[in-house]
C-alpha cells in the first residue's frame, strides 16, 4: 500500500493528528476483535502524543481496559532509567489513564539483550495470530533517525532477519548499543503503522526513503512496508522540506 504522507505546521499539530489516528484505530480494533494492540516508541517526538492521550478529551475516548501496550524497541537499562522507553511512556501516559498493569507488556530491559529478546519473543507469542508467531499490531508508532534507522534497526544491519525480536549489540555511531528491537516481519504485519517525524535534519533522508532508490541496507526505514496494512508519515513542514 502506498504511504500516506501528511504534513503539519509543527509538532503540536502533528501530535493532535496522531492522537486521532490512535483513537480511531483503538475503536476499530475493539469493535472488530475486542482488544487493541499497540507498539509504542521512545524519544522526545512521541511525548506530546502520549500527553494528549493522557488528557481529556482524548483520554475519555479510549476503552483503556481493552488496550495492550508493547514496544517496537527498548534500551537494556533499568526500567526506571530516563532513557527507558517504557519509563517514558509510563510517566507521560500510563500514570494518568486506567490502563490495567497486566496490559502493559514491557521488554525485560534489566536482562542482557539476547535474553531480553528471547523473553519478548515469548511475550509476543502469547498474543500470536495465526499463521504468525506474533500478534498483528493494530497501531505501531515509529520514529526515524537522521540516518534512516527506525526502531533499533540501524544502517548495515541484516535485511533478511526472520526472528521476531533481535538483540542489537553492535557499536553504533561509536556508541555500544544494548537494545532489543522488533523486526520487519512483525512490523509489516501491522494493520496501521504511523511514523512521526520532525526537523529539517530529517528532510533529505525522508525524501530518499519516499522517493529514492530502494536501499534497505543503508536506509532501514525502507524495510517497513506493511503487507496489507496502512502506513502513515506524519511530518512537520521542516522534515517535509525536500519531498
Amino acid at each position: 500500500m502506498e504511504p500516506k504522507i501528511q504534513i503539519y505546521k509543527d509538532l503540536p499539530a502533528l501530535s493532535i493528528a496522531a492522537a486521532q489516528l490512535f483513537i480511531d484505530s483503538a475503536a476499530q480494533a475493539i469493535a472488530a476483535r475486542g482488544r487493541f494492540l499497540t507498539a509504542l516508541s521512545g524519544g522526545g517526538t512521541p511525548k506530546p502524543l502520549y500527553e494528549l492521550l493522557a488528557s481529556p478529551p482524548y483520554r475519555d475516548q479510549i476503552e483503556w481496559s481493552k488496550v495492550h501496550a508493547f514496544w517496537g524497541d527498548e534500551r537494556c537499562v533499568p526500567k526506571d532509567d530516563p532513557g527507558n522507553n517504557y519509563f517514558q511512556a509510563k510517566q507521560a501516559l500510563f500514570d494518568h489513564v486506567p490502563l490495567p498493569l497486566e496490559n502493559i507488556h514491557r521488554v525485560a530491559s534489566e536482562l542482557e539483550p539476547e535474553d531480553a529478546a528471547n523473553d519478548y519473543a515469548g511475550v509476543l507469542n502469547t498474543f500470536a495470530e495465526t499463521p504468525f508467531a506474533w500478534p498483528r499490531f493494530d497501531f505501531v508508532l515509529l520514529g526515524m533517525g537522521d540516518d534512516g534507522h527506525t526502531a533499533s534497526l540501524f544502517p548495515g544491519s541484516p535485511v533478511d532477519e526472520t526472528a521476531p525480536v533481535i538483540a542489537v549489540t553492535a557499536n553504533y555511531q561509536d556508541r555500544p548499543a544494548r537494545r532489543v528491537s522488533l523486526t520487519p516481519p512483525v512490523l509489516n504485519t501491522a494493520r496501521r503503522i504511523v511514523f512521526l517525524l520532525i526537523g529539517q535534519s530529517k528532510s533529505e533522508t525522508l525524501a530518499n526513503i519516499i522517493n529514492g532508490v530502494y536501499h534497505p541496507q543503508r536506509l532501514p526505514a525502507q524495510r517497513i512496508r506493511p503487507t496489507t496494512g496502512e502506513i502513515f508519515w506524519l511530518v512537520d513542514e521542516a522534515a517535509a522540506g525536500k519531498l
